[in-house]
């Protein structure tokens, strides 16, 4: 593994680690989950995962055997959210196995699954995968925002899932006071607590900050050369930031209505077209300027490529906490068309999914 060789002390030595190490290919025998439709089909068979179990130093949390039994306002907590969906399942699937497999404290972290499936069936697909996951599944009505949305580059970009981060405040408990967001395209290679402290001050959402990226290009020539429209940057310093791996102050969220603010720039762009990215604009329009920024560590994203041809990238300089395969090139895919990118060979070791032959 060539590639491998540009890597030097530490962080080599991890990435090394992640390959080989027992504990991440060493999986117990295969039990395949089937269930009625939609998930009758082979693309949703999975081996259940390792029990984790808390290190004797972590706080307690409420002892349940599932996750809908705890209770979601218990402040021990680490709240992650997540969408789970019919074509990226797999790779949310990975997602939280990588959450668990190097939290310190995995019996502390409570996920909130948002999905546009029948949610009977998925829930028993969850527990089946995840046997002692503490979870709960959000129904998320997509007719709330298809009218908002307009064409993208990609059509992936356009399914309503995309959007449930929009709705976390009003979605999720009152109680629940602060979120991390994951994309379903990535893996944790750290202990997701230390994301979970970030200090955000008085911002309501802390991401990854990338001040060299070229911000005009994420809006139209309509957008730039109209002022009413421009000129929310006034004033601000605006740098671009993937909103796939946010942490969001809910409370802040709530009090200040973000959600109706994204929804208006949604509006406005169905009449105008001030953009061309899906859902990633009016995050920017709202937030830029006015992200908490955390270390890059957490979010090398861009290993899925361009959102057209998908080529392969590699890691950005510097360490490594997470893994985004953001573009259209998946990791899952690629692997089981045997053109896989190098680094995509870190995400499989999290890969629970049972390949079947069809009958």
């Amino acid at each position: 593994m060539r590639w491998l060789l540009r890597f030097s002390g530490f962080f080599s030595a991890a990435l090394i680690m992640i390959i080989l190490s027992p504990s991440l290919q060493s999986f117990p025998p295969a039990e395949a989950i089937r269930s009625s439709s939609p998930f009758s089909d082979h693309r949703f068979s999975f081996r259940s995962s390792p029990a984790f179990r808390n290190a004797d130093e972590c706080r307690s949390t409420t002892t349940a055997t599932s996750g809908t039994a705890v209770n979601v306002c218990d402040p021990s907590l680490v709240h992650v959210a997540i969408t789970l969906d019919v074509d990226y399942l797999r790779g949310s699937i990975a997602a939280v196995h990588s959450v668990l497999q190097h939290s310190f404290c995995p019996e502390n972290v409570f996920f909130h699954f948002l999905t546009s499936i029948e949610t009977q069936n998925l829930e028993t697909l969850v527990k089946s995968t995840f046997p002692n996951l503490k979870f709960k599944l959000y129904a998320f009505d997509d007719r709330i925002v298809r009218p908002l949305i307009s064409t993208s580059v990609r059509q992936a970009l356009e399914q309503p899932l995309n959007y449930a981060r929009n709705y976390l405040a009003s979605l999720l408990e009152p109680c629940v006071r602060r979120v991390i967001y994951l994309d379903s395209d990535l893996i944790l290679v750290d202990d997701i607590a230390k994301l979970w402290n970030t200090r955000l001050g008085y911002k309501t959402i802390g991401a990854p900050e990338y001040c060299h990226a070229n911000f005009t290009k994420y809006f139209t020539p309509v957008f730039w050369s109209d002022k009413r429209y421009s000129n929310i940057f006034k004033n601000r310093k605006p740098c671009y930031f993937n909103t796939g791996v946010m942490v969001i102050d809910l409370v802040k969220w709530r009090a200040q209505g973000y959600t109706r603010r994204i929804e208006r720039w949604m509006e406005i762009q169905r009449k105008e077209r001030i953009y061309e990215l899906g859902s990633l604009p009016p995050f920017l329009l709202v937030f830029a300027g006015h992200v908490a920024p955390i270390e890059h560590r957490w979010n090398q994203h861009g290993l899925g490529g361009d959102n057209v041809r998908g080529s392969c990238r590699d890691l950005h300089p510097g360490p490594v906490s997470l893994l985004h395969w953001s573009g259209s090139g998946k990791p899952w895919m690629r692997l089981d068309a045997r053109n896989a990118c190098p680094l995509d060979s870190l995400w499989a070791p999290y890969d629970l999914y049972v390949h079947t032959t069809r009958r």
